[in-house]
């Protein structure tokens, strides 16, 4: 039986991770795949060293129409047998906010949610991104296809899942409508493969740049691995790496059994 180890990382600008040591963490962790959101850059803007590390991986990005924004990227070991940017809507993919590279047991979805933003000037945008995405996984399951869905969430889901909940009730990533999306989703045929195996709090994925946030750990945990109920058998495990800095966030990765 085969392992496969996907790491996913919103690395807040792909250039600026490249600078803060991300090719430094990938040499030393060479996941089988990587999915990086945020990328901020496209194809064209980038050198061959971040297109394509060390020569043993293989790169596929998704950019946002507007420059400098919004992105994911897939790095590969081995050659997927599809590709596919996007989801077939417009509005969603015009943001590039998603990318499936399909394998022989799996599909892989790299995605970035949408943030609701200070004032939830983007709720809307982000419930109907979060409907489509759920759609679009439904799609793939009703095919027969095993998924595996990371990626920047932008939702913490529950109390346990952020260091300060009471004061972030009205806060994007933390609002009502948020939450109950990410609860009907996880009860439709989806599992929190980091929850599954970890039930206490105190791990998070993202902290403010304020300083002392990371340092006293005032995070919050919005990036996930997810996957089909039927799939749950091959996850061997799911963890953050907290340690890892280069963004505001840190990675996550899933192991599994093939």
């Amino acid at each position: 039986m085969k392992k496969v180890e996907i790491t996913s990382w919103n690395v807040n600008g792909i250039r600026a991770a490249a600078k803060n040591g991300l090719l430094k963490w990938l040499s030393y962790e060479q996941p089988d795949i990587f999915c990086a959101q945020e990328v901020k850059a496209e194809v064209g803007d980038l050198e061959k060293v971040i297109l394509e590390p060390f020569n043993k991986y293989k790169s596929y990005f998704h950019s946002a129409q507007k420059r400098g924004y919004s992105g994911v990227a897939v790095y590969t070991k081995a050659e997927p047998l599809d590709v596919k940017m996007g989801i077939g809507i417009k509005d969603i993919d015009n943001e590039g906010r998603v990318l499936t590279l399909k394998y022989p047991k799996f599909s892989l979805i790299n995605t970035y949610f949408p943030n609701s933003q200070r004032e939830h000037t983007r709720l809307g945008y982000k419930l109907d991104f979060c409907q489509a995405i759920k759609e679009y996984c439904d799609s793939l399951v009703r095919q027969k296809q095993n998924i595996v869905i990371c990626g920047d969430f932008n939702i913490a889901h529950q109390e346990i899942d952020l260091a300060n909940p009471k004061t972030n009730m009205n806060n994007a990533g933390f609002l009502p409508q948020e939450r109950a999306w990410m609860s009907q989703f996880l009860g439709k045929g989806y599992v929190d493969t980091f929850r599954h195996f970890e039930k206490t709090g105190g791990h998070y994925t993202w902290w403010s740049y304020r300083p002392g946030v990371r340092e006293k750990n005032i995070g919050w945990r919005i990036d996930y691995h997810v996957v089909n109920k039927g799939f749950m058998g091959n996850v061997e495990k799911s963890f953050i790496q907290p340690e890892v800095f280069g963004s505001d966030h840190c990675p996550v990765t899933i192991v599994l059994k093939i």
